[in-house]
């Protein structure tokens, strides 16, 4: 069965952020992500991940002015500078918190021109790609659905590989999230089955609703199957909404990944 990692920006936030890794170890996890460390002291961030016997396996670069709307600032050519700064506070916490992969959420180039905004991306995770690499830490790009980010600069798979390709660095993966590509796209097997060398983080949500796992419509025990019987050997983070609460959801974790092993 595949490895689960506890998103802590949208599981337990029943309980304030710092007190979610014990509820994330508690519930039976041993790894979680999140969106951002930057609000929170490193070293505070690093104590609760060893206290809890928790690996942290993402986080991501700083997105702008999150609470505003920004998505992220890849994709703003008058925004390099900024972007090359996050580059930096981001490799200092991912070191600090002996974390592995880094993703990068491109945003909305709003007002910016399609082309413009495309080259001011390839050349920011250019630069992400090689910064990273010199740490031994992995860049991610992730693309998200239309509907929840509009205007978002990435919204399927082939988009955000043609990006990598272009970058041309091999320190440049793909974050794919189920959720979001079935409503982007949907061949959600055939997609990882062809780029899974390409994919370095998988993360899931049911669809609609975007709640736990056997919510919707996606066949999730099929498709943990098969990430088995293909050796993903990474985590694949919760990163849903759950429809009560965290722990009223968490049976999945045995009515639906439980059957995976079968569905393979």
């Amino acid at each position: 069965m595949p490895k689960f990692a506890a998103n802590l920006t949208m599981l337990f936030n029943e309980v304030p952020f710092l007190d979610r890794f014990v509820a994330a170890a508690n519930a039976g996890f041993d790894a979680v992500e999140f969106l951002f460390p930057y609000p929170f002291d490193k070293q505070d961030l690093a104590e609760r991940l060893e206290a809890n016997k928790l690996k942290l396996v993402l986080h991501n670069l700083p997105a702008g002015n999150w609470e505003a709307g920004e998505r992220g600032i890849a994709c703003l050519p008058h925004r390099v500078a900024e972007f090359q700064e996050g580059v930096g506070r981001a490799i200092d916490y991912a070191k600090a918190l002996k974390v592995p992969q880094l993703n990068c959420l491109v945003g909305i180039p709003k007002d910016v021109d399609a082309d413009k905004a495309r080259v001011t991306i390839v050349e920011n995770l250019r630069f992400a790609a090689a910064a990273l690499k010199k740490e031994g830490i992995r860049l991610l790009v992730e693309p998200c659905n239309s509907y929840d980010i509009p205007g978002f600069a990435l919204n399927r798979s082939a988009e955000g590989l043609d990006v990598i390709e272009a970058v041309g660095s091999d320190n440049l993966f793909l974050q794919y999230d189920i959720y979001h590509m079935q409503r982007m796209e949907g061949e959600l097997a055939a997609t990882i089955r062809k780029n899974l060398p390409k994919i370095a983080h998988i993360q899931l949500a049911d669809n609609p609703g975007r709640n736990e796992p056997g919510t919707g419509e996606i066949n999730y025990p099929f498709l943990f199957g098969l990430l088995d019987s293909l050796g993903y050997s990474g985590y694949i983070g919760c990163e849903y909404k759950p429809l009560k609460t965290t722990n009223e959801g968490l049976g999945w974790l045995e009515t639906v990944a439980g059957k995976s092993r079968a569905a393979a």
